[in-house]
């Protein structure tokens, strides 16, 4: 009987039930009886396809909640038994900005997956702060504001923002010497990070930056700068390595991004997946410190 409760949660994690008897060393017909089996146990669907994935009817949600525990809860109680540590198993699904996930994420995910060999990864890049429970997401990192009080977000590292422009721009236009005078020069920005929050000598201040050029990506915002088209607000974690070797310069040095600002990690809070999850969470959390590699 777990065998089909496996095999059910199995196939909405991996997104096939060809996939899931693959994981679990089965032969996709008898892992499609089991199935079967199980539904007509229940006496209701559980599954339904989609144009991505399997997807779970409303009594499927139900039963893979409380299956998925359960499951969880025999490796635990094995891995007590064994005295061994419980290893996570399955797909996890994680959201991350596109450049951050590309450039800060993807090229330290090594060590992660060689310690989770049952793990499989799904990491989808994208600069929208997609719905943890709409898209099915387990966790996504994120930029932003962060309460460190609330429970989902896991704080990993400070995001720290400069304003910053190229020394091409800045022979042929000047350094702005005030915010003022920074409405005077071009500026860069994506069309979702326009809203320069910032701090100075006389506290938070909002600065509307009105881009020379409208773009929906942060990437070509960067890019932008870099040719010498204007000024930016850019993370260090983004343009580190371009500050320490001169191809940006800061300017307006007495203004940062504001400091409520981080680099986090949100779960959805459900129960379900919580091992991988946690195993996750433990990961990104010593990845970059309370000083980042970039800042140093």
């Amino acid at each position: 009987m777990l065998a089909e409760y496996e095999i059910f949660v199995r196939a909405l994690e991996e997104g096939s039930l060809s996939a899931a008897a693959r994981r679990l060393d089965l032969s996709p017909a008898v892992a499609s009886r089991r199935l079967a089996r199980l539904e007509d146990r229940l006496g209701v669907r559980l599954i339904e396809r989609t144009s991505r994935r399997l997807a779970p009817t409303e009594a499927g949600r139900l039963v893979y909640d409380r299956a998925a525990q359960l499951l969880e809860g025999v490796e635990d109680l094995e891995a007590v038994v064994s005295r061994r540590t419980t290893q996570a198993r399955g797909l996890l699904r994680v959201s991350a900005p596109t450049s951050f996930g590309r450039r800060r994420l993807a090229p330290l995910l090594q060590p992660f997956l060689a310690a989770q060999p049952r793990l499989t990864l799904e990491l989808n890049l994208s600069d929208a702060f997609v719905d943890l429970m709409a898209e099915d997401v387990d966790v996504a990192v994120r930029i932003g504001s962060y309460e460190a009080e609330n429970p989902l977000m896991h704080r990993l590292a400070p995001n720290r923002r400069v304003l910053c422009a190229a020394p091409t721009y800045l022979a042929a236009h000047g350094a702005p010497e005030s915010l003022d005078d920074l409405r005077r020069h071009a500026q860069l920005a994506a069309e979702n990070q326009s809203t320069w929050r910032l701090e100075g000598p006389e506290g938070p201040v909002v600065f509307r930056a009105r881009s020379r050029v409208r773009t929906n990506s942060s990437e070509v915002a960067r890019e932008l700068a870099l040719a010498g088209l204007g000024v930016a607000l850019r993370s260090t974690w983004d343009v580190g390595e371009e500050l320490k070797d001169g191809r940006l310069k800061v300017v307006l040095p007495q203004y940062a991004g504001s400091s409520d600002v981080a680099i986090f990690a949100l779960t959805a809070g459900r129960a379900r997946a919580e091992t991988r999850v946690r195993a996750f969470i433990d990961f990104l959390s010593g990845l970059y410190g309370d000083v980042p590699e970039w800042d140093k």
